[in-house]
């Protein structure tokens, strides 16, 4: 799949709107019935110990399959390992030839999905038939699965009806009860003309040879008891060491998978067990049979940064939180799904597709939150994209933009100021409406604000200052508040010189580099970083301001990881870091000194969390203390730290998919009846201000900032 076609199934999926209402709203239900399963758990504990079991698992995995080996065959099990997905698929088809068998069922198992185990299967002559109500839909629909637990979750019950409908060749009505019903007397003949079973696990204990399976149908236990061949399929990831280590993979995944305090089968299978064939034999011993699959997974461990990965306990809690699944669902993967699927699918399946579909993450952060394997899939997703372009290369306009542009600060600023004249036949009262050709899409529902005339840099000079200086602050302005809102810049200067600080402004910064850091081109954002730390050296100010998230993540938490190798520039982007603070969250360490100052704003506000300052910078209650201590009617909207679909150059890259994610958040915003949406970073500011000119220009949407210094005496009220 090239990067043209994924826009344009990105462009299909988004007209399917009955399948990206069922995924918002599934995903607005199982945040909150998510947050009740966990109440009274500790969820960061748990997903630390998940985490360092199965990080102790895929730095041992060789001893512990060996392990697992001798445990499940000393109590009559058969092991082969298989090294390929062609080994896995030829193993079952040998046995099922030499025990004459035709007909299979199937549990759940997204390791069989990954092999394509059912197409070899039925290619050999075997009825291979799905039991679980979600994959035999989509068996039967001739579909793969969109998600890793709910594998139906993009079909209406209509859809299944028509499915149901074509296979009994009867009708058969959308009543969810009665095809339930159907599917379980369908299903329960193949269970007892079987004779062979296959399943998945969810974990394998090396310790003792047990599988482990959670399950919520009754098909599970069917599959795996009454055929008298029964065949495991397990990925090496699933080995964990010891028994108790079962305890706290149990404890997460049924609440992060389903949000359910426990599945309703919990199965452990330690060796084989007595079986009745499908003619009323009784077999004293059933055959189990259980393939250890690799298929790209030591590879995988034995990369120092991808290892991370085998964290993961597959219960797709990052799918369910995602705002790009819940707007493409399936596209955004392979056989996995979601952020983690991107990653599995670079390893285990498809690796240049892999290269493709990664473009799709917003970076939002939110799948890091809530992760049971405590992986951090943003940086992981980072790294995939930095390899990509280090293999493939960039496009010829990237190339000139980041290599011969951005770096160049004098350039890259003389640029700007030359856009802001280029623009004045689009610009209207400081807003672009309507761009002309292929630049149509980005003003579709949506405007644009205008490069600014004076960008900040130039205006510092005439800034208010403190009569009296108890103190000095530097500012990192970034692109977006030096070139078009500088706006929020004075709000910034206005709110320090009331709190008695001196503003400086270090005129050699330039971008902080994270649209290169996007990108994939690790060694343009390092060349941005050492910019921006010369920049600031020797400054005289106790802070580093900033007013923009992504700014103060790159700083404070960015630079010093990108610079470490270097013992210098390392030392230096340390120093840099522990003066960096965004705008919010140091003027509420002052805000003893400030309230007394404020008018009262008398205005109904709602707060939108952007994402880089939530998840990245954990700053959530300040701005909304502040809002307060300024006299806001604060009132809260629903999903307040939902992406607002902004995330950069998505929004050029992904025009149609980031105005979908906008459109949801303004319905949120504007559901609230507020007068004013405050927000803490320009990006969203651009993103949401822009759709609201479309859908309510009478709601402003100001950063909290400008509404600070609106409260102060002196300062207009437009």
């Amino acid at each position: 799949m090239s990067k043209t076609a994924l826009r344009q199934a990105t462009r299909e999926a988004l007209a399917n709107t009955s399948v990206c209402s069922a995924l918002e709203r599934f995903s607005d239900n199982y945040v909150v019935a998510r947050e009740q399963a966990y109440r009274q758990k500790d969820f960061e504990g748990l997903r630390r110990e998940v985490a360092r079991i199965k990080r102790e698992a895929a730095e041992c995995m060789e001893e512990l399959a060996d392990q697992f080996t001798r445990e499940a065959t000393r109590r009559g099990a058969t092991v082969f390992r298989a090294a390929t997905a062609q080994d896995a698929r030829e193993y079952i088809a040998r046995l099922a030839r030499s025990r004459g068998i035709k007909t299979i069922v199937k549990s759940k198992s997204m390791a069989s999905e990954e092999i394509h185990l059912n197409d070899y299967l039925k290619e050999q002559g075997l009825d291979v038939v799905e039991t679980d109500l979600g994959e035999w839909i989509i068996q039967l629909a001739r579909q793969r699965p969109s998600h890793m637990v709910m594998p139906a979750i993009h079909m209406s019950r209509n859809e299944v009806a028509e499915i149901f409908s074509r296979e009994i060749k009867e009708p058969v009505e959308p009543e969810i009860s009665s095809m339930v019903k159907l599917a379980r007397r369908e299903l329960r003949k193949k269970f007892f003309s079987s004779w062979m079973g296959i399943s998945g696990a969810n974990i394998a204990v090396a310790e003792t040879g047990t599988i482990v399976m959670v399950t919520n149908e009754g098909n599970g236990r069917l599959t795996t008891t009454l055929p008298p061949v029964h065949v495991i399929i397990v990925g090496l990831e699933k080995l964990v060491p010891r028994f108790t280590d079962i305890a706290p993979i149990l404890e997460v995944l049924p609440r992060s998978a389903t949000a359910q305090h426990i599945t309703t089968y919990v199965t452990m299978i330690t060796g084989a067990v007595p079986a009745v064939d499908p003619d009323g034999n009784y077999h004293e011993q059933k055959e189990l049979h259980i393939i250890l699959m690799d298929n790209g997974r030591t590879s995988m461990a034995a990369d120092p940064v991808f290892k991370e990965a085998l964290q993961c306990v597959r219960c797709a809690a990052c799918l369910n939180v995602c705002p790009i699944y819940q707007q493409v669902g399936g596209l955004f993967g392979d056989i996995y799904t979601g952020v983690i699927g991107t990653l599995l699918t670079a390893f285990l399946t498809d690796p240049k597709r892999a290269q493709v579909i990664q473009y799709l993450c917003i970076d939002c952060g939110r799948c890091r939150d809530y992760c049971s394997g405590n992986i951090d899939l943003p940086a992981l997703i980072g790294e995939l994209r930095r390899r990509t372009v280090e293999r493939e290369g960039m496009g010829y306009v990237e190339k000139v933009i980041f290599e011969k542009v951005l770096v160049n600060r004098r350039l890259f600023h003389r640029l700007l100021k030359t856009a802001s004249r280029l623009q004045k036949p689009f610009a209207r009262e400081g807003k672009i409406r309507h761009l002309p050709l292929f630049l149509s899409g980005l003003t579709e529902g949506r405007t644009l604000p205008a490069i600014a005339d004076i960008p900040f840099r130039d205006r510092v000079g005439t800034l208010p200052r403190p009569d009296k200086a108890t103190g000095r602050v530097a500012i990192f302005s970034g692109c977006l508040i030096d070139f078009v809102y500088p706006c929020i810049g004075e709000s910034v200067a206005k709110v320090l010189a009331a709190l008695g600080f001196e503003m400086v402004h270090p005129e050699q910064q330039t971008c902080c580099g994270y649209p290169a850091k996007q990108a994939g081109l690790t060694n343009i954002f390092a060349e941005l970083a050492r910019q921006n730390v010369a920049a600031f050296a020797g400054i005289d100010a106790g802070h580093i301001l900033t007013a923009c998230p992504t700014c103060a993540e790159a700083l404070k938490f960015l630079y010093p990881q990108l610079l470490a190798g270097d013992p210098v520039w390392g030392k230096r982007a340390r120093e840099l870091a522990e003066r960096v603070t965004d705008f919010s969250s140091f003027v509420h360490a002052h805000r003893e000194k400030l309230t007394p100052l404020l008018v009262p704003l008398q205005q109904k506000v709602t707060y939108h969390d952007s994402c880089h300052l939530k998840r990245y910078l954990r700053v959530a209650a300040e701005p909304r203390q502040l809002l307060k201590d300024a006299g806001a009617d604060l009132v809260e909207m629903n999903r307040s730290d939902d992406c607002c679909g902004f995330g950069g150059s998505y929004t050029i890259k992904f025009p149609e998919l980031s105005k979908s994610i906008l459109n949801r958040k303004l319905e949120s915003a504007l559901d609230t009846g507020a007068e004013v949406v405050a927000l803490d970073c320009p990006g969203c500011r651009m993103q949401i201000g822009g759709g609201l000119d479309h859908r309510n220009p009478r709601v402003q949407v100001m950063h909290t900032a400008e509404i600070l210094a609106r409260c102060l005496p002196g300062t207009g009220r437009a």
